[in-house]
This record gives structure tokens, C-alpha cells and sequence, in this order.
């Protein structure tokens, strides 16, 4: 027996005769219906069963909002719109499409270090909240006010003097171009209140992408005080606290679930807390890759298969211009692989060790590397777990020129 570290068990779609469905359709069915690989798919009832899981897990009065950049395909933010309380965009195009999925423009909230005149002008003539990200945004949110006629809605994104340890992507702590500096802050919160813009509150994102629940609990502890300290020089009530988010999902080898059950029992006692010292302000978790990742597959299809000194290559239709993360190429500085299964031969016999390639003309365009498979052949699908988010708009289509793959929500 192999002593690799193996992948988190993955159980978030059913096998059935050792196929995995998806939507209710085993791959072979689902690729007749899009008529093409490779393609994207997402299981709507994943991600509402994941939303509903981890609303029981969390204690009461705690809102979650959807970060679009995760997956902003309209058709998933439609779904998703129905199940939280609030949408985080981080362009105008995420506007639109928020918009367009009848959310109140009262629940989406603007995040993003270089928001353009044209992007403000949207986002206030909209009556969204901006999360500012510097004093200079603020100015310039103001001038174009006043143009309009509209009191922008503004919240504050802080840039703490702490980090979330063992995340991802660290977001917060340093120099960052995210948000404002925490001892910038008073300043900036002065400005706001001489103006007339309407304030609604602070947004401190720490990172991403962790698994460790001390580390989670530490940064929302810290959160909390932080805006307890800021909320002092405050314009007026805090409407909305935004502590972030950073719940990670295990990708690779050797990775263990997230347990919320320790982040949940220190944050109802924050939540009481924070009431009897900001009164009646909205608590928001804003997650994004952690309500859709585990609720989308990568489908393509085998072209050849071929040995070269030792080992075996299955060659596909899919590759790194389709899904960089899988890749490896998208933050990692080791490369991993993601949880890789043959569509209709996930677990049973015969089995064989291959690296999983794509069609492109660089050693970069591995999907999975020396992996005991279900035996494939050409015309097999080869599915890619865990790709519900920064996957199809994180990837270079036009890199080579290939065709793009297709999205399906199902």
C-alpha cells in the first residue's frame, strides 16, 4: 500500500454502477446534452445543500453574502442569489450581472484596489455599498457624487495590522494594495463624515483558502477588536461589519476538511458581544470559493494515449487554458494535484498509474501527474474535482487558440 498522502474523501456527488453523477446525470449523459467537450458543470443542489449545511453550522444573526468572483457565470449568481443574504462584486461587469439577478442593490457590496471613475459612477448611480480601498477613492466617490446628485454608500475596507495565519492567499498585515491602512483609518473615517456620504460600516478580509480552524478564530477575534477600536472614531452606527471570510476546501493530497464546529462556538459569543457594543449592526461572512468549488466538475475527453519511457499519458481535449488552477500554475509554488477521477470507472478495477495532459505545446499543461486512475482509453471522460470556482474565467482561453470550453449549471 502506497504511504502518499491521498486527497479528502469527496462525497458531494453520487456514484452510481461506479460513475459519478452530476446534476442527476451520469458524465457520458451530461456531455450528449452540452454537446461538447470539455465543459464546466455545476450542481445546484451542491451548492444549496452547502449553503444549507453551513447555515446550521453557524450560530444565529450571522449573514452570508456570495463573493461573485469566485464564479460569476449568471446562471450560478441567479442560484446563489436565492440562497444568501448578499452579493460582493469586483467589477462592473459582476454589477451587472448581480443586478440582473434581482438581488437588492442594498445587499451587493463593490471590493477591488483600482475601481474606475466609470466603475463608481455605475456603482453609486446603483446605490450599492463601495468598499473604499483608498483616501484617493473616497475623493474621487465624492466628486462623482455630487455630480450625480447621490450620496454614495460607503464602507471602509481595512487593511489590519494582523494576517490569517496558514491561509492561501494572505489579504491583510504589511503593506497591501488592499484597503486602507488600519492607522489611516480615523482620517479617513473624519472625511466620510463631513462629506454626507452615507456610511454604512468597516469590510476586513483577512485571506483565503484556510483549513485550520485556531487560525480562523484568531483572525475573527482580532476582526472584532479592531472594529470595536475603529468604530470609536466612526461617523455614526456601524450598519454592517464585514469580518471576511477564509474557509478553505481541501484540494490537495494530505488536506483535512475544515471543522467549523470550534469557528462557530467562538463566534456566537463574539456575535453577543458586538451587539451590546455596536448595537444592532450586521454581521456578514463573505465567502465565495467555499459555497461553489466542491459543486463544479472539469469534463474533457481522452484524444490518445501514449507511453514514453515508463510512463503512461493520457493526452485530453482539456488542459491549462481551461482550467490554469488545476494546473498548477495559478499559486502554486509546488505543484499539486487536483483530485482527478475517470468519469465512469471512479473507484473499480483494472487501475493504472498515468499523468493526465492536455493539447498544448508546453510541459505546463498537466492536469494530473503520475496518478492511480480507473483505466482510460480514448473517448473516456477524465473529470476534475473541486473546480466550481476560479476556474473557467481564472484560465487563458485564448492561449494557443484552442476552443474555449462551455459552462453548464445543472
Amino acid at each position: 500500500m502506497s504511504d502518499k498522502p491521498t486527497h479528502a474523501p469527496l462525497n458531494q456527488f453520487p456514484i452510481v454502477d461506479d460513475a459519478l453523477v452530476v446534476g442527476g446525470m451520469t458524465l457520458r449523459q451530461l456531455a450528449a446534452q452540452v454537446g461538447q467537450t470539455p465543459f464546466y458543470a455545476y450542481d445546484r443542489e451542491a451548492m444549496s445543500r452547502r449553503v444549507s449545511e453551513l447555515r446550521e453550522a453557524l450560530p444565529e444573526g450571522v449573514s452570508i453574502h456570495y463573493a461573485m468572483k469566485a464564479n460569476p457565470m449568471p446562471a450560478v449568481v441567479d442560484h446563489m442569489a436565492g440562497l444568501v443574504d448578499g452579493l460582493d462584486v469586483a467589477s462592473l461587469g459582476e454589477l451587472r450581472v448581480a443586478l440582473d439577478s434581482g438581488t437588492p442593490a442594498a445587499e451587493i457590496s463593490f471590493a477591488g484596489p483600482g475601481k474606475g471613475d466609470t466603475e463608481l459612477k455605475g456603482a453609486i448611480a446603483a446605490g450599492i455599498t463601495l468598499n473604499l480601498e483608498s483616501p484617493g477613492e473616497l475623493e474621487r466617490a465624492l466628486r462623482i457624487g455630487e455630480t450625480l446628485g447621490v450620496a454614495p454608500r460607503v464602507a471602509v475596507r481595512v487593511n489590519p495590522d494582523f494576517e490569517l495565519k496558514s491561509s492561501g492567499m494572505k489579504m491583510s498585515g504589511g503593506p497591501k494594495p488592499f484597503g486602507i491602512d488600519a492607522e489611516q483609518v480615523p482620517a479617513v473615517l473624519k472625511r466620510i463624515g463631513e462629506s454626507g456620504a452615507h456610511f454604512r460600516g468597516f469590510h476586513i478580509f483577512s485571506g483565503s483558502q484556510n483549513l485550520r480552524p485556531e487560525s480562523l478564530i484568531e483572525a475573527q477575534n482580532a476582526t472584532f477588536e479592531l472594529a470595536y477600536r475603529l468604530a470609536d472614531d466612526a461617523p455614526g452606527a456601524l450598519e454592517m461589519l464585514n469580518i471576511g471570510g477564509g474557509f478553505g476546501i481541501p484540494y490537495f493530497p494530505g488536506e483535512q476538511r475544515l471543522d467549523l464546529g470550534p469557528v462557530s462556538e467562538n463566534l456566537a459569543p463574539r456575535l453577543d458581544e458586538c451587539k451590546a457594543r455596536l448595537g444592532e449592526t450586521e454581521v456578514v461572512i463573505e465567502l465565495g470559493r467555499y459555497l461553489v468549488a466542491e459543486a463544479g466538475v472539469y469534463v474533457c475527453e481522452v484524444v490518445d494515449k501514449k507511453e514514453s519511457r515508463g510512463t503512461t499519458y493520457l493526452v485530453t481535449n482539456g488542459g491549462l487554458h481551461h482550467h490554469l488552477a488545476a494546473s498548477g500554475n495559478f499559486g502554486q509554488i509546488i505543484r499539486k494535484n487536483y483530485p482527478v477521477v475517470t468519469a465512469h470507472r471512479v473507484n473499480g478495477s483494472p487501475r493504472e498509474t498515468v499523468s493526465v495532459i492536455g493539447p498544448l505545446c508546453t510541459p505546463l499543461d498537466i492536469l494530473g501527474d503520475k496518478m492511480e486512475l480507473g483505466a482510460a482509453d480514448m473517448g473516456d471522460l477524465m473529470v476534475v474535482l473541486q473546480s466550481g470556482a476560479y476556474g473557467f474565467t481564472a484560465s487563458p482561453h485564448l492561449f494557443l487558440s484552442h476552443p474555449a470550453p462551455l459552462q453548464v449549471l445543472v
